[in-house]
């Protein structure tokens, strides 16, 4: 429940989405509506913006795969779906949910109030004739939605006026998506200009970005780790970060690898993506309030700077002389406006493209400072927020199994062929005899060197030899944990045997279990 003028609010907020419809409209919304907020950075908001699956956005230049990794994804063909090595995918396709195969319109698309689409209105009809929805039944498409874009060019081809602005409409969609992923051709790495202005025009959503390294079957080990260096390098130079952004190796399609000599990389890596496009369903909530967050934290300064624009206006004469000064002064009103409000040099919008918009506006409309309408601001991300977060936990918890089902994420679970499956602790799952006892002979002759007692060693004499290993003690006290089925302190010659298997995964590079597996239980051990 939230707050109004000191008041309980009678209505109970449901759900973090309904929640988040009110905080906007009540608090936000105002603020951003009084100082021009939508003209400068981002339309505002609607209802579908709040109740819209958790999107995936793919973006790379042409022939990379992007249209390759959809189909590959939902194991099925998407209407108006193309592929080659030439740049096929000429438009925006919206690959989402729907009971019949079937194509809409860019036109048609956004004037439906139940599609998030309808702001995109604003880039024209070249981009509208440029952008579809594509609907399919599809078990994916039931969790999420994909947005396929056209193939970045490179070279003299990246001249050609496309008739609208491309990065101001990937920025749009990079606002709105849950997870940015920027794909790339191992066997061709070269980042076209384009390319890079796209990747720096994302900047402010780097906490949604995954890069895909596609096709990395086609080379050997050793131009793989070449092309995964340089690619790391020129990503560092565009995005301009410290942090590095995760980047997956792969060849994200059905067919048969050409050198197959990187396969366990590719299977754990594709396992790790997919986890994490299956989490975007249970983090979908959480998203959208990190969103609102960085949202309003942007319409505060704006504010601060229309009202500070406002306040060196003149009311009389020499107007359009001032505000020219003011429009090249503007690093200097960010400064003031900086320390005055103690804000975070991060949270203000980027100086030059704030000035390009500045020209074209009429300073006489600007507002005044409002401290009702920033003070709704601060209170909603004081204590409203706060709220809403518990709200967060308690839906995640109420639906933890909810992630992305069918398609390609089926297969990683499929029999044998699950990630991991028959390796490390894994090993010897479908013999009949015990996997332990292959090595047993070996382990037992430092068993016996030893000196057991009643058949048994002293978890001290058992250190002695563990130890060498060079695992760990924390390691090594978990491989006694699961070693000592019988919990007597000491260990036989099984479980010596057991031991020492366990160190043997370990060292493999494999993961302990959290419990002892039933196929490594000692045979003389499986009635207790």
């Amino acid at each position: 429940m939230f707050k109004r003028n000191g008041k309980k609010d009678p209505e109970l907020i449901q759900n973090v989405s309904e929640g988040l419809k009110k905080l906007y409209k009540t608090k936000l919304f105002p603020l951003e509506d009084t100082y021009h907020f939508h003209d400068f950075h981002s339309p505002a908001l609607e209802d579908a913006d709040f109740d819209n699956k958790p999107m995936v956005l793919l973006v790379g230049q042409y022939s990379t795969g992007k249209t390759t990794f959809i189909r590959h994804l939902m194991e099925q063909d998407f209407p108006g779906m193309r592929i080659g090595p030439e740049p096929t995918t000429d438009s925006f396709i919206a690959v989402m949910h729907g009971e019949q195969d079937g194509l809409i319109p860019g036109n048609a698309l956004v004037v439906d109030p139940k599609k998030p689409f309808r702001k995109l209105n604003a880039f024209g009809n070249a981009f509208l004739n440029r952008f579809v929805c594509a609907q399919m039944p599809n078990a994916v498409l039931e969790s999420i939605s994909i947005i396929d874009t056209p193939g970045i060019l490179s070279g003299e081809k990246q001249r050609i006026s496309r008739g609208y602005d491309f990065a101001a409409v990937l920025e749009w969609f990079a606002e709105r998506v849950d997870r940015i992923i920027l794909l790339f051709d191992a066997h061709k790495l070269d980042i076209s200009d384009e390319f890079s202005e796209v990747i720096r025009s994302l900047k402010n959503h780097e906490d949604k970005m995954r890069v895909v390294l596609n096709k990395a079957d086609q080379i050997g080990t050793q131009q793989l780790m070449r092309v995964y260096g340089a690619l790391m390098w020129s990503l560092g130079k565009i995005v301009g970060t410290p942090e590095v952004i995760r980047v997956y190796i792969g060849s994200f399609w059905a067919q048969p690898l050409l050198v197959a000599d990187n396969r366990k990389l590719f299977e754990a890596e594709e396992q790790d993506l997919f986890k994490d496009i299956q989490g975007l369903p249970r983090n979908a909530a959480l998203r959208k309030l990190n969103d609102l967050i960085k949202r309003a934290r942007l319409a505060k300064v704006h504010a601060y700077i229309i009202s500070s624009l406002k306040k060196e206006m003149p009311n009389m004469f020499g107007k359009e002389n001032k505000k020219k000064e003011l429009i090249a002064n503007l690093g200097e009103i960010y400064t003031r406006i900086e320390k005055e409000h103690q804000i975070s040099p991060g949270d203000f919008p980027k100086l030059a493209k704030m000035q390009e918009i500045l020209a074209n506006q009429d300073f006489s409309k600007f507002q005044a400072v409002k401290p009702k309408l920033l003070e709704a601001v601060e209170d909603m991300l004081a204590n409203d927020i706060a709220k809403l977060m518990t709200l967060v936990r308690q839906e995640e918890a109420a639906m933890p199994s909810q992630s992305v089902q069918g398609g390609a994420f089926e297969g990683t679970m499929n029999g044998p062929f699950g990630h991991g499956y028959g390796e490390g602790a894994g090993e010897g799952i479908d013999e009949l005899e015990w996997v332990v006892a292959r090595d047993k002979p070996t382990y037992d002759e430092i068993f016996y060197t030893l000196s057991p007692v009643n058949g048994k060693v002293s978890g001290a004499l058992a250190k002695k030899e563990m130890v060498k290993s060079k695992l760990p003690n924390t390691v090594l006290g978990k491989i006694w944990k699961l070693a000592d089925v019988d919990k007597d302190g000491y260990l036989d010659d099984d479980e010596f045997a057991l031991a020492n298997h366990l160190i043997k995964v370990k060292l493999e590079g494999h993961e302990l279990p959290t419990d002892l597996p039933e196929h490594l239980i000692p045979p003389s051990k499986r009635g207790l």
